[in-house]
């Protein structure tokens, strides 16, 4: 299709400078002037001219600069699949909707634009339901695009009728229902635009089919109008000098650091402001690679699986430089007994956040691309006044518990291999710019602690809601993103049968996506929970998958079922090879089948409904360290 006429070189130099652009500035990033168009893409000018609602839905995410969308066909969303064959857009067919609404956060964490499913109407829309969650709570750009019923008949009943607007309220930025075609460059803009700037996440556009099948007149850029909508960028000047002057004098600093950071691009901001500030960095699970896991300042990941150091770090911490994090309960365990004697600069560009868990001593609202320099530059000032701060005896008492208790793990003692061994040596044998993505679960956070993270955006796992099954398909997704990235599926057995039917997906689009199965036959933090406070009851946890079991499915099998290479590792003298044999094969997805142990567990651990200062490094093993207040 025609582009268009490319708008005016001031325009042009406008847009670039601003924020959240699909296919121009990445989205997240931010800026403290307002663009010359909120509508993201390059900002053709397109003249009126007469097409259908479908057909302008296509033109409109072209103008919008999308190059890739996830998708399944069905009959309210069919007008809109018939012009979609003649456009520049690669859509990529997925075998279940959940699939392509995890392919598109996938897409989306990894390159920073806005992702985009699309869908029908009834249960189409609603397997979109659970990966529209997973973005809410996880603040990733995406945009969902459901087809509706005809617009004379909804609200009947009528056949794959679903109030999807209705049912993704909670979890949505905003959900459109969309019955006049007229209307349709407009909400496209606007639901781009929500998507990428301020706190980002998931919008819904739900057209009705008689809105794709009727006339229109297209032209382009829309004139965006969201009035009620209008995040801040840069922090307020008063907050920053108060927080600067907090930093200037404490005594046991440290940077709380967030998934928002890694959202608003802001790795090399955060970067300085560390080196200026000496202070230790903690990176949460969501934050994981943003700030380098080698640097001599990281302490590692906080949380219910977190390092020591990293969790006692927070706990004894006198001051928290909190920047795009959320205070979520598996980073501080029992709110109330939560780093205590600890004051609080929390920066996060969404206002709702500050305060909701932990009260704020200097609340900044504002994107921390903004925030972080201008803090840098107000610390700057603060240090030549004041002097900068000696941390001397704070990186004594954390550097010993960084040797005391390092991350590691005990070898099983019924002979089958560590998980935690299998996973490392992944790590290790592929690199740090490769792509990594875990399901939920143990494989999970084994993920997280033994793969070292070097560069933001190679870390991609479902966080806050947790979601079985996003591993495969988010893996395909930022595979689409990244091609010449290796991307990495570290999944486990119970979740890869959740969503494993996208193997067909990626070996028909050639997307060679590498699977490492954790195969311990169960699933696997719910039965490290059954043996700590169950008494060893396993409860419908065995998934008879594993070692000495029937092997229903047998993954090497279903491999092969695919078209995929399937892979089977049970000997630890055989990890390393066959994680080579893996790297090797690039022209298809490659599936691998780890024969682990049941028995291996995740620790460190923070059991639920307890103080992080009662973390155990092993069962019913607490560290011993001298409180220094």
């Amino acid at each position: 299709m025609s582009k268009g006429t490319p708008a005016s070189p001031a325009l042009m130099a406008a847009k670039s400078s601003g924020h959240g652009a699909q296919g121009g500035t990445t989205s997240g990033a931010v800026s403290t002037s307002k663009p010359a168009s909120d509508v993201v893409g390059p900002n053709n000018v397109v003249a009126p001219v007469q097409m259908s609602g479908s057909e302008a839905l296509v033109r409109s995410l072209e103008e919008l600069g999308v190059k890739d969308i996830f998708g399944l066909p069905g009959g309210a969303i069919l007008p809109t699949y018939d012009p979609l064959m003649a456009s520049s857009l690669n859509h990529v067919l997925v075998r279940h909707e959940q699939g392509a609404g995890h392919a598109a956060q996938g897409y989306a964490m990894v390159t920073g634009e806005v992702g985009v499913c699309i869908a029908t109407s009834g249960p189409g829309a609603t397997n979109l339901v659970t990966a529209i969650m997973d973005a809410h709570m996880d603040s990733v750009p995406l945009v969902a695009i459901t087809g509706q019923v005809s617009s004379s008949v909804i609200g009947t009943d009528a056949f794959q009728e679903a109030d999807i607007v209705g049912i993704t309220m909670p979890i949505t930025k905003h959900s459109y229902l969309v019955t006049d075609p007229n209307e349709l460059p407009r909400v496209l803009a606007e639901a781009f635009h929500l998507a990428s700037t301020g706190r980002p996440g998931p919008v819904l556009v739900d057209v009705s089919k008689d809105a794709q099948v009727g006339p229109m007149t297209f032209s382009w850029p829309p004139v965006i109008d969201l009035p009620g909508y209008r995040p801040v960028f840069r922090g307020h000047s008063k907050q920053l000098r108060e927080a600067a002057r907090l930093i200037g004098a404490a005594k046991k600093p440290v940077l709380y650091v967030g998934g928002g950071v890694v959202k608003a691009n802001a790795d090399k901001e955060l970067m300085v402001l560390a080196e200026l500030t000496g202070a230790p960095v903690v990176t949460t699970l969501m934050a994981r690679g943003v700030f380098p896991d080698s640097h001599h300042l990281h302490v590692g990941m906080p949380g219910m699986h977190g390092s020591v150091s990293a969790v006692t770090a927070l706990q004894q911490s006198d001051l928290l430089i909190t920047l795009g994090a959320r205070f979520d309960d598996r980073v501080t365990g029992v709110l109330s007994s939560f780093a205590p004697h600890a004051k609080v600069i929390h920066a996060d560009i969404d206002p709702a956040e500050i305060s909701k868990n932990r009260t704020a001593d200097v609340p900044i609202v504002g994107s921390v691309k903004e925030i972080i320099p201008d803090l840098t530059a107000a610390l700057k000032v603060e240090f030549e006044a004041n002097g900068t701060p000696d941390l001397g005896d704070w990186w004594a008492f954390l550097g010993n518990l960084r040797d005391t208790y390092p991350l590691g793990w005990t070898e099983p003692e019924d002979g089958l291999m560590s998980p935690q061994r299998v996973i490392s040596r992944i790590g290790a044998l592929t690199g740090p710019e490769a792509v990594y993505v875990a399901g939920v679960g143990q494989h999970q956070m084994w993920a997280a602690q033994f793969i070292k993270y070097e560069r933001t955006r190679s870390w991609l796992n479902s966080g806050g809601a947790g979601t079985m099954g996003y591993s495969v398909p988010a893996a395909m997704g930022a595979k689409v993103g990244n091609p010449d990235r290796v991307v990495w599926a570290i999944d486990g057995d119970g979740c890869f049968q959740m969503t494993n039917q996208e193997l067909a997906t990626c070996r028909i689009n050639n997307i060679p996506i590498k699977v490492a199965i954790i195969n311990n036959s169960s699933l696997g933090m719910v039965r490290q929970w059954q043996t700590l406070f169950y008494n060893s009851r396993y409860s419908n946890t065995d998934l008879n998958t594993g070692h000495n079991s029937i092997r229903v499915p047998d993954f090497v099998k279903m491999a092969d079922a695919y078209d995929c290479v399937g892979l089977r590792c049970e000997r630890v003298e055989d990890i390393d090879a066959t994680i080579e044999a893996a790297l090797a094969i690039n022209d298809r997805p490659v599936i691998i089948d780890f024969v682990v142990s049941p028995d291996s567990m995740v620790w460190p651990m923070v059991p639920s409904g307890v103080s992080n200062d009662q973390i155990q490094v092993a069962r019913n093993m607490t560290p011993v360290w001298d409180e220094e207040d």
